[in-house]
């Protein structure tokens, strides 16, 4: 067996959640080798999603009231939601999982985690930005959810006040408040109220992973491997073998799967069974119209974001469940310029869209990602759902404390020819 490369941690993944986690493990002194199958980092779901660091926004997607809606959204009621039907045992096992994860108490525990996540995501965050300065369009522009009825303010009151609880900083704000604070509301018709979150942030994940990708190669050695798919995970006496598509060979002390959807297909085979299912969703950049907002919008009747990254808009929505392509279709969206030109019709120049995408977004059935430590030399980091973006940082480090059990408890043996020691092992705060 030919080893091409051999490290202490192979990440295999390299999106917003695999670039975090290879940043956290290297800051700590492990030697990583951080493999993709594509051709660069940010590829997938990375590449150009909502781009919005929603940190006080931790609902789940699962509640009392979406169970109501279920019906009509299995069969098409809302034009941006829709269920792809197979006989995937996945797909089905998943679904009952989450019509489980629909109660109030799952949504509040849910809720609560994944705002602990997003408070860690954003230290950790703010503490990388104190030691390198890269540029992603990053800024601190707040975020407004926007509601178009009496009844969804109040069930947004009744959340916000359980957040509060739990450190998110956030207030409900009447119609005419928003609009002097963010004009662009001026051309939102029937809006009743928002949630404004001032603290919440933007910035381009596709720029951030190619910059923190060059930044984790220059200054913490880590070695990058695009254009190697793995395709299978075994164990020996030290350690863990990853195999490649091409007869590549990958030793490492601990692998860590941050590969999105693909996680389960991988896991399978090692007997792990991790409930991941793609939400595709759509995106869309172009110039800003006549009224583009400043801080960034969620219209929540039409579960669409707006989002003013660098001067450039990106919009991004549509929900498909259980659709595994990542082809832009055009109907669909064609159904997402037409429902962001209903919501903010001068927020956009909607006739001459820069580009458009499509991706596939992690979902696991609570929403709450995975991140975890199934067995000896395996952790896992997926399952991000709509929020990879804003939990990355935070769910890298918590993947790299995991990370760092393993190497400590199997610590290499000199002949390894191994490039960091495990005395050096860190333990640092994300702060």
């Amino acid at each position: 067996m030919n080893v091409s490369e051999q490290a202490d941690a192979i990440v295999l993944g390299a999106g917003v959640a695999g670039i975090a986690t290879a940043y956290a493990l290297a800051r700590r002194g492990v030697s990583v080798v951080l493999i993709d199958r594509a051709q660069g980092p940010a590829r997938g779901a990375s590449f150009a999603n909502g781009a919005q660091l929603s940190y006080a926004y931790s609902d789940t997607l699962g509640s009392p009231a979406m169970l109501r809606k279920l019906p009509g959204l299995a069969f098409g009621a809302d034009p941006l939601f829709r269920v792809k039907w197979s006989i995937d045992p996945g797909l089905i096992s998943w679904g009952l999982k989450f019509i489980r994860a629909c109660s109030a108490d799952s949504q509040r525990d849910g809720t609560v985690a994944i705002l602990k996540l997003a408070l860690e995501s954003r230290r950790a965050m703010h503490a990388f930005l104190e030691r390198h300065a890269i540029a992603f369009g990053h800024t601190v522009a707040g975020k407004m959810h926007l509601y178009f009825s009496g009844e969804a303010l109040d069930a947004a009151r009744a959340v916000v006040e359980l957040k509060r609880a739990h450190g998110a900083f956030q207030h409900i704000l009447g119609a005419r408040e928003a609009c002097a604070l963010e004009p662009a509301l001026e051309g939102a018709r029937g809006l009743e109220g928002v949630v404004y979150s001032p603290e919440d942030e933007v910035g381009d994940p596709f720029l951030f992973c190619r910059e923190m990708t060059a930044l984790l190669t220059r200054e913490y050695g880590v070695r990058t491997l695009f254009g190697v798919e793995a395709d299978g995970l075994r164990f020996d006496g030290n350690g863990v073998i990853v195999r490649g598509t091409r007869n590549e060979y990958l030793r490492g002390r601990v692998a860590l799967v941050t590969a999105g959807v693909d996680a389960p297909r991988f896991l399978r085979p090692l007997g792990l069974d991790t409930p991941i299912q793609p939400l595709k969703g759509y995106s869309f950049t172009a110039a800003p119209g006549k009224e583009p907002p400043a801080i960034s919008i969620t219209d929540t009747a039409r579960k669409l974001v707006f989002c003013n990254l660098s001067g450039r808009m990106r919009v991004a929505g549509v929900a498909e469940m259980g659709n595994w392509s990542t082809d832009v279709v055009p109907t669909r969206l064609a159904k997402l310029v037409h429902a962001a030109r209903d919501s903010l019709p001068e927020a956009v120049d909607y006739d001459a869209l820069d580009s458009s995408w499509a991706g596939l977004r992690p979902m696991s059935p609570d929403s709450v990602p995975v991140v975890s430590r199934p067995r000896e030399r395996v952790v896992l980091n997926v399952g991000h759902g709509m929020l990879g973006w804003t939990l990355a940082m935070g769910a890298g480090e918590r993947a790299a404390e995991l990370a760092l059990k393993d190497l400590a408890a199997h610590r290499a043996p000199p002949s390894a020819g191994r490039t960091s020691s495990y005395s050096n092992l860190k333990r640092i705060p994300a702060r």
